[in-house]
């Protein structure tokens, strides 16, 4: 029985799952369910934890490799568990080297004598400096949409993240590894590329001669004239740089859709959290890139109760939906997360905290349908993921049928059905 990967968290986990499940299968390791698992909140590793024990009922003869940031954050926590066989650090994860000796280990070891020491392949993230190129083979699972890891790792601290300490410091691919990167994904016939990292728009600050985000997609357009489609996956719009301005303005191959950290609509919830961005920053920036390309779909994260947010504090991260006219909403409940300076903060009560986290979804629920309702009469190129589904340029998710998966298909929308356009 082959090795399965089950994955939580963010793209990026989603592309090491892929890189994942390659090394693993060249080492030979086999009957083995890994588990790539988030730490973004409380709530994310309760659900790696109750996940492993029940894909353990399930699977008793199986063994269960822990992986990703929760595993490097409480890697004790999880080899403590007597469900779990191995955990692997974020850094090891995507290194074949670690499956090897995964192998080795389990081909070796009686249960009886693994300790929890004995476990864990978990070293030291922050001492990791240099990112080694990854080619996830996605094309072959019938995936039309690749991502390619440009940045991994972060270099901020914001007052609520635990991911820093799960990723490292922020380190980047070389500008001709991502060329190189990229021109493999064309040539084995993928139709778009999203380039993905933890914090994207810091991409270059380590390399020689620093080059920033906007200068590498313009040298990324420019080599792979075929390249017909570039998505970015989530951006600070702090560090959006001239370059990458001037491409969402004149370029069309770089999709019409930002994906913004934002997290709150309040100046001094903004401080607290130590971001480096103000209510109003947000607001001219969405108002800047719409000048530049009006049809542009804009996503953010927002929290909410984050400590001390009062109800004026959180109608000013509700108006932001409306403010920068937003489409895709990620709403994260605040989930204090041990050794950040957040969790030492005097909390919101946590019914509040669902209260704001249920009228912020509904509002970007309502700012889905809004965006759906415009789309009606538009005609779009929709990449084609299934027999039944495709995204438009915007990211905006269609119903279809009768198409072939991969193929880019120019199709006007003739209604919504509250979730999906629907393509006539």
């Amino acid at each position: 029985m082959s090795v399965e990967i089950v994955t939580f968290g963010c793209r990026l986990n989603a592309f090491e799952s892929e890189v994942m499940a390659q090394h693993a299968d060249q080492a030979g390791l086999t009957d083995t369910i890994v588990i790539n698992s988030c730490a973004v909140t409380n709530e994310a590793v309760a659900q790696a934890r109750q996940s492993i024990r029940r894909i353990k009922r399930q699977n008793p003869l199986r063994r269960i490799v822990v992986t990703g940031c929760a595993a490097q954050t409480e890697a004790a926590r999880f080899a403590e568990m007597p469900e779990v066989d191995r955990v692997i650090g974020n850094h090891e994860k995507m290194q074949q080297a670690a499956w090897r000796a995964t192998r080795q280990a389990f081909a070796t070891r009686l249960d009886v004598d693994a300790t929890i020491e004995g476990k864990m392949a978990v070293a030291d993230i922050m001492a990791v400096r240099e990112m080694a190129p990854h080619l996830a083979a996605g094309f072959q699972r019938g995936l039309p949409r690749v991502f390619v890891q440009i940045q991994n790792g972060c270099d901020h601290r914001c007052t609520f993240c635990i991911i820093p300490f799960g990723r490292g410091n922020s380190r980047s691919l070389p500008v001709a590894a991502v060329i190189e990167q990229a021109r493999a994904v064309l040539e084995r016939g993928h139709r778009e590329i999203v380039l993905t990292g933890v914090d994207l728009t810091s991409y270059g600050a380590d390399l020689p001669s620093a080059p920033k985000l906007g200068a590498l997609i313009k040298q990324l357009l420019r080599e792979l004239p075929d390249l017909r489609r570039l998505r970015l996956s989530s951006i600070d719009q702090v560090e959006v740089d001239r370059d990458l301005f001037d491409v969402i303005a004149n370029d069309d191959r770089l999709m019409p859709h930002l994906h913004l950290s934002l997290q709150a609509g309040d100046d001094l919830i903004l401080k607290r959290m130590k971001r480096r961005h103000m209510r109003q920053d947000a607001i001219d920036f969405c108002a800047q890139v719409r000048r530049l390309r009006p049809d542009i779909a804009f996503g953010a994260d927002i929290i909410a109760g984050f400590p001390t947010e009062s109800e004026e504090m959180f109608v000013r991260s509700l108006a932001l939906v409306e403010e920068c006219d937003l489409t895709f909403l990620h709403v994260f409940p605040f989930s204090p997360r041990p050794g950040t300076p957040a969790a030492r903060m005097p909390r919101v009560d946590g019914r509040e905290i669902k209260e704001r986290a249920r009228r912020l979804r509904a509002a970007g629920e309502h700012a889905l349908q809004k965006r759906l309702a415009w789309e009606i009469g538009a005609t779009r190129e929709v990449l084609i993921e299934s027999d039944s589904a495709g995204r438009t340029e915007h990211y905006l998710p269609v119903a279809i049928s009768g198409e072939t998966p991969g193929a880019v298909r120019r199709l006007t929308m003739a209604g919504h059905d509250g979730a999906r356009l629907l393509a006539s």
